[in-house]
């Protein structure tokens, strides 16, 4: 071990930082987010380290470093381009006793900075002693995948509570298992869901020694379009931790399989005439399960709040008073778009965009045509390709011209992503010959365009 790893309190101390450039300016923003007092001395100044300085107290000598300088500070940073100089401040500062760190030359550091996971109070340092900055950096950007930013409110709830735990468990051992099961519990789960008093109320039921309710809980998460990649940080961490998983007929496999390995599964899915559960039992067994005081994932393709009926599924939750969350995810139409390089708005093609649902609930297309024909906007259909056919003749009998580009993305932002484009007046004929099969989104307008020019994903580019 080159390093031993420790964590300096600087609040209110004086640092001194040689340099007055960008490499000086990243580390006045990390001392001065640690409270230090910074003081630079420094031929020239760079504007916004200048600006960090007058916000946070700090001072500037503008002038050479001078032999002496190090006295009265309790961290030395030598940020300047002369090793001669940097050698210099490093041999005075470790003369005085005082750490010293210079930055990109290991050899004369007597500190170094790691690459820092701030969850305040808690914190996570990796390094790699120098020898590796950016493997070190690669590392911290992994470990901020599997943190979620609600860990510092739970050391807070920690730190609130120690004392009463102490004095409830004198012995060691009960501290240590009455923590485990705080910090990897029901109550971690309300302190990530911003649910703080009712987290507390938890901690202070378990020091009175009562009996934790059995309660299940729904979590109503958004899966996105396809791509594993296009998941939110909450989404994985739910998915990994719930007993039971609910997923539909549009969650890619993929998504499925990071799902926690021994969680029931239970396939939901429903196509156009053949629901393999109708959507009342889907809502009742999401009851029935919570009630069972299992943790239930309902994993839904795309959003859930975007022609993805969670509000319904949430609605028979609240009225039974089953506890729920819900995380949304990347909607298809904006996942599918991007992917295929067809912006939704663009200054001088379309100033809106309009989410229509292709598949209404009593079969007819019963839309406010007049409304999605202005040649300004972008509309997108959900679940339309059914219905493509009634789509483009009411949108050309409602003013619409047959001229107006048309985009079809099969399987959007998947390795089987297809864009097949055509015209109001040919696109079904298109899509017969392409047979184009669902999951599919049509977007209408004249961003479509633009795909011929800003196509970058993998797809055939039809």
């Amino acid at each position: 071990m080159d390093y031993l790893p420790l964590f300096h309190r600087l609040q209110e101390q004086s640092v001194l930082l040689v340099g007055g450039g960008e490499v000086a300016l990243r580390k006045a923003r990390l001392l001065a987010q640690a409270g230090a007092r910074v003081n630079v001395v420094t031929l020239e100044l760079h504007p916004q380290l200048g600006q960090l300085l007058e916000e946070t107290g700090g001072s500037c000598q503008l002038r050479g470093w001078q032999p002496g300088d190090c006295k009265g500070h309790v961290l030395v940073v030598a940020a300047t381009e002369d090793h001669q100089l940097n050698t210099a401040i490093a041999a005075e500062a470790k003369a005085l006793g005082l750490p010293v760190n210079v930055v990109d030359t290991p050899e004369l550091c007597s500190v170094i900075f790691p690459a820092i996971v701030d969850r305040s109070p808690l914190m996570v340092a990796v390094s790699s002693g120098g020898r590796a900055p950016v493997l070190a950096r690669l590392v911290r950007a992994k470990i901020e995948t599997v943190l979620p930013a609600g860990y510092g409110k739970l050391a807070g709830l920690g730190q609130k509570y120690r004392e009463a735990v102490k004095q409830r468990f004198a012995d060691l051992q009960q501290r240590r298992v009455f923590w485990e099961e705080t910090f990897q519990g029901p109550v971690a789960e309300q302190v990530f869901a911003g649910n703080l008093a009712q987290a507390e109320q938890m901690v202070q039921d378990k020091l009175q020694g009562k009996p934790a309710a059995v309660e299940g809980e729904v979590y109503l998460v958004g899966a996105g379009p396809g791509d594993p990649d296009l998941l939110t940080f909450k989404a994985l961490r739910l998915m990994q931790q719930a007993d039971v998983v609910l997923y539909d007929r549009l969650v890619a496999p993929e998504i499925v399989e990071m799902c926690r390995r021994d969680a029931d599964r239970i396939y939901v899915g429903k196509a156009a005439s053949n629901h393999s559960l109708p959507q009342d039992k889907i809502n009742q067994k999401l009851v029935e399960l919570a009630r069972e005081g299992k943790r239930v994932l309902r994993l839904k393709g795309g959003d859930p709040f975007i022609f993805g009926r969670g509000g319904e599924e949430i609605e028979e939750l609240a009225q039974h008073g089953v506890p729920f969350q819900v995380v949304p995810g990347i909607t298809s139409a904006s996942g599918c778009s991007c992917y295929s390089g067809i912006p939704l708005t663009h200054r001088d093609y379309a100033q809106s965009v309009r989410f229509v649902t292709g598949h209404p609930k009593d079969g007819n297309l019963n839309l406010p045509w007049s409304e999605l024909v202005s040649t300004t906007q972008t509309v997108v259909f959900y679940m339309g390709l059914g219905t493509l056919p009634d789509i483009a003749r009411q949108l050309m009998a409602n003013g619409r011209a047959p001229a107006t580009p048309v985009a079809v993305i099969e399987r959007g932002t998947t390795t089987q992503q297809r864009v097949i484009l055509g015209t109001l007046s040919d696109i079904h004929q298109r899509i017969v010959e392409e047979k184009v099969e669902s999951p599919s989104l049509i977007i209408v307008g004249e961003v479509v365009a633009l795909k011929e020019r800003l196509a970058w994903f993998g797809d055939e580019n039809r």
